[in-house]
């Protein structure tokens, strides 16, 4: 395992990324004053974003309704628990956006690789689903494109 946001593990099995940035800011408004540098005051955490880019071939590891999952995970609205493989616990995070791009496509026009893109925001986290979201269990729709 990788990472897990709520229950959806990503991992060789599911969908592994390549690479994992992040955005932290902080919030410092500022005065304008005469002659001198505006003044600043620190208010409090600005945006926490995380962005999760990888390439999925599903021929060789990951299942193509994982693209479908995170979808359905996104248009649910809700925010999830984000832990690493390691066992670091990032807070309550939101899908923002997922864009996945097929390539090198079959011929029933499945892709044979998929490269996707990730973007989750951080909220409050009394926020997040106490229920982990995603049930593992569940079946999903394998087509990955909707």
């Amino acid at each position: 395992m990788m990472m897990s946001l709520g229950q959806f593990v990503f991992g060789m099995g599911t969908l592994a990324f390549e690479e994992l940035r992040r955005k932290t800011a902080w919030r410092h408004p500022s005065n304008a004053r005469i002659g001198q540098r505006p003044a600043r005051q620190f208010v409090g955490p600005g945006d926490d974003t995380i962005n999760l880019t990888g390439l999925q071939v599903p021929e060789f590891a990951g299942r193509r309704e994982c693209i479908a999952q995170l979808r359905d995970m996104g248009d649910s609205g809700r925010a999830w628990a984000l832990v690493s493989g390691a066992g670091e616990v990032f807070g309550a995070w939101v899908i923002e956006s997922l864009d996945a791009s097929g390539v090198v496509f079959i011929r029933e026009g499945v892709p044979r690789r998929v490269q996707f893109d990730l973007q989750l925001a951080r909220v409050d986290d009394c926020l997040a689903d106490s229920s982990g979201g995603v049930n593992a269990d569940e079946a999903w729709p394998v087509d990955w494109w909707s």
